[in-house]
């Protein structure tokens, strides 16, 4: 185990990459998320075993493809190899996710939400704003390197009102109902020998975390006022 690099033992080592161009100008702080993640996992995972290794490399992805610039700086993927996909879609390239951002890579335009009309940083300011911590566990994993495929759980608590642009070009608000959003999925990756990402496959229901959200039908649409 001694040889096993830092993102797979330590979630938040990337964050200690100093010399990374980071979104922002700093390294972001993920304390709080961190706290309701130890306070309320399903999960219980041994210290390097698979599953807390898996759970690692996957939270410390998540921080560099969320806040690093340089995909020359991401240190959790293979960089010549990497690809990602959502439901059987189309392979998307790590420079890719670096111009949309993470939720517009996943998220398929729908009658709340549309990636078209959000860039990179609007995109986070919607989903962060209205749940400001989202944490990540793996709940149980099924088959190791170098294919690894598992289950995972998101969650957070929707304390602010959500306010994005749908398909049809409407704002939507949703009022804040302080309640839990929680969404299951499952996810296959391949990795190299150094425990890097080649090629992530994630399937979900995306519509489950919009359907939490509006559960007790606290949604309004009106026709988008043109941006100045």
């Amino acid at each position: 185990m001694a040889d096993l690099p830092d993102y797979v033992l330590d979630e938040n080592a990337v964050l200690k990459d100093a010399a990374a161009k980071w979104r922002h100008g700093r390294a972001p702080d993920y304390s709080r998320t961190r706290k309701i993640w130890a306070e309320t996992k399903k999960g219980n995972h041994a210290a390097q075993s698979l599953p807390d290794l898996v759970e690692k490399l996957v939270k410390n992805w998540e921080i560099e493809a969320s806040y690093k610039l340089d995909l020359a700086d991401w240190r959790t993927i293979d960089t010549s190899n990497y690809v990602f996909s959502v439901n059987g879609g189309p392979a998307q390239s790590g420079e890719h996710m670096l111009e949309v951002g993470t939720y517009n890579a996943i998220i398929e335009p729908n009658e709340f939400y549309c990636p078209f009309h959000s860039n990179f940083d609007e995109s986070h300011k919607t989903f962060k704003r209205m749940m400001p911590t989202f944490a990540w566990e793996v709940l149980e994993v099924f088959s190791g390197p170098p294919q690894v495929s598992f289950r995972w759980r998101h969650w957070g608590t929707m304390n602010e009102d959500y306010v994005g642009q749908n398909d049809k070009g409407e704002k939507v608000t949703i009022k804040a109902h302080g309640g839990l959003i929680d969404i299951e999925g499952l996810a296959v990756a391949m990795v190299n020998d150094k425990l890097q990402l080649q090629k992530v496959e994630v399937f979900f229901d995306p519509m489950a975390m919009f359907r939490q959200m509006a559960a007790e039908g606290n949604v309004t649409k009106t026709k988008q006022v043109e941006k100045e």
